[in-house]
């Protein structure tokens, strides 16, 4: 505890100068406690709020002038609508025809009598009703039955060769052996909750066996991922991202103790025609990782600010920043305590959004025309804003912070006004993420090192066709028919953005 100062044996120097000491303290014990409340704030907003970033309408106070005005319009256009509606008779919502192409059981029912004054009726016509059921988990028995022939001359024995099977010798089909990776990839079903749904159909399956069975699917299908993948770095823009996933320890099995490896996802940009995904699982987040799967690319690399990836910059590889995560920074700030400087520059950024808003559905020759017309005094008057107000706030504040990571960035920010086909950010790969943290959620770890590669191989192709309109479960049962036999040469003819059904 701080001895107490006698003020009357201090002179005016003395003074002065305890009076600056204390201004210091105080300086900085407000700027610790602005931060400790907005983290406050931000954990709290994590546990209760909603998730949304969108800029409440309700929370915005700039350009309403006019707001008396603008609610009197919208109370005069809401009346007109509500007039309009009581005129109009409601319509019923119509139900939608079944599929066609679903398989129809048809049941009959007739009356147990058709006579009437003593003699037969005519049917005039009938009344249909379709209903929708569904049963669960069937299987079916596959029978091959392969003929034996011989000469009853020179006893030659003639017989149909083994189809090529993507498991030798394997009890499941490709349909089934595609049900399983789907359901567990696409589906999120663990193999243990597989193993329970199927033995209630009848069918006893080990969770061994099926572990083995997506194993070996994911050794197969691994030539069709690396072609993939020299397919996505063949183009100039790559978005890059990467999320944690447990793996179990080596030696750990009885234990049970996990240490964080990661995946990592790499895509062309968003504005590029193909429509692709690559996962890669590494045993950590080292940078190393992303320098492997790059080697030898070179173009512009669209990342958050991640450490990692610093590493990889230099002659042949630019960074292009993500203008959702310069956002994010003042959306927090705003929802932590209605910051007016984060509520202005949460303004300026959505005005970016609109140029790119409208500039969606065109080439990327015209979209640079739009971003050097719309765009560029936007960011100029921005970084101007974001300079001056940054020599107002005080050193370590949350709004120092969420202005410095936005200047700090600014080079790699802006270089979507030089290129029309960079993406303004890095969403389009996050959203590739959402289907693994959502099974991140259901099977909880990798078993391995190479159980997590298998599963990141399955997991490129599936999210790949259903980015490309497949349905996974059809796309992964027919190449996977088909990969035994195929020729290597040829393997790009199987790729998602390629892939055309053999039954067709």
């Amino acid at each position: 505890m701080n001895e107490p100062v006698d003020l009357q044996s201090m002179d005016e120097a003395q003074m002065r100068q305890m009076l600056q000491h204390l201004m210091s303290e105080l300086k900085h014990k407000q700027t610790l406690l602005d931060k400790l409340s907005y983290e406050m704030a931000i954990l709290k907003r994590l546990k209760f709020a909603a998730k949304t970033e969108a800029l409440n309408a309700d929370q915005r106070s700039l350009l309403e002038d006019a707001l008396e005005e603008d609610l009197q319009a919208v109370d005069e256009e809401i009346e007109q609508l509500r007039s309009a509606e009581e005129r109009s008779p409601r319509q019923q919502p119509k139900r939608l025809p079944l599929p066609a192409q679903l398989l129809r059981q048809e049941f009959t029912h007739e009356p147990e009598v058709t006579e009437c004054c003593g003699q037969a009726m005519r049917r005039m016509g009938e009344d249909v009703a379709e209903k929708l059921d569904y049963t669960p988990g069937v299987f079916m028995v596959h029978r091959h039955v392969r003929g034996k022939w011989v000469c009853a001359c020179c006893q030659t024995l003639k017989q149909q060769p083994v189809e090529a099977h993507i498991i030798d010798k394997g009890l499941a089909t490709t349909g089934l052996l595609a049900q399983v990776l789907v359901a567990k990839y696409a589906d999120h079903l663990p193999l243990y909750r597989q193993e329970s749904i199927y033995a209630r159909a009848g069918v006893p399956l080990a969770r061994s066996t099926l572990a083995q069975w997506v194993g070996s699917c994911g050794v197969q299908l691994q030539p069709l991922v690396d072609a993939l993948r020299q397919e996505v770095l063949a183009h100039s823009i790559v978005h890059a991202d990467e999320t944690p996933v447990q793996m179990l320890k080596r030696g750990s099995e009885r234990d049970g103790k996990t240490h964080r490896a990661y995946l990592w996802a790499y895509t062309p940009g968003r504005h590029e025609d193909l429509k692709a995904v690559v996962y890669d699982f590494c045993e950590s987040r080292a940078g190393k990782h992303a320098g492997e799967f790059l080697n030898g690319w070179r173009g512009t690399l669209l990342v958050d600010d991640f450490a990692g990836y610093k590493q990889l910059m230099g002659e042949h590889i630019t960074e292009a920043a993500c203008w959702a995560h310069a956002r994010r920074k003042f959306f927090e700030l705003h929802a932590a305590n209605k910051s007016q400087i984060a509520e202005q520059a949460l303004v300026q950024i959505g005005q970016l959004y609109e140029v790119e808003r409208q500039a969606s559905n065109v080439d990327g020759t015209e979209r640079l025309r739009m971003r050097q017309q719309h765009s560029r005094p936007i960011v100029d008057k921005l970084h101007a804003w974001l300079s001056e107000h940054r020599s107002k706030v005080p050193e370590g504040s949350a709004t120092a912070r969420a202005i410095d990571y936005s200047l700090r960035r600014w080079q790699p920010l802006t270089r979507l006004l030089d290129n029309g086909q960079l993406p303004i950010d890095n969403n389009w790969i996050e959203n590739q993420m959402r289907p693994v943290a959502l099974g991140r959620k259901n099977w909880l770890f990798a078993g391995s090192l190479r159980a997590g590669q298998r599963a990141a191989a399955v997991m490129s192709l599936i999210q790949s066709a259903k980015l490309n309109g497949h349905d996974p479960h059809a796309y992964l049962k027919d190449v996977m028919t088909r990969l035994p036999t195929h020729k290597d040469s040829r393997i790009g003819e199987l790729l998602p953005h390629r892939w055309q059904s053999a039954t067709i």
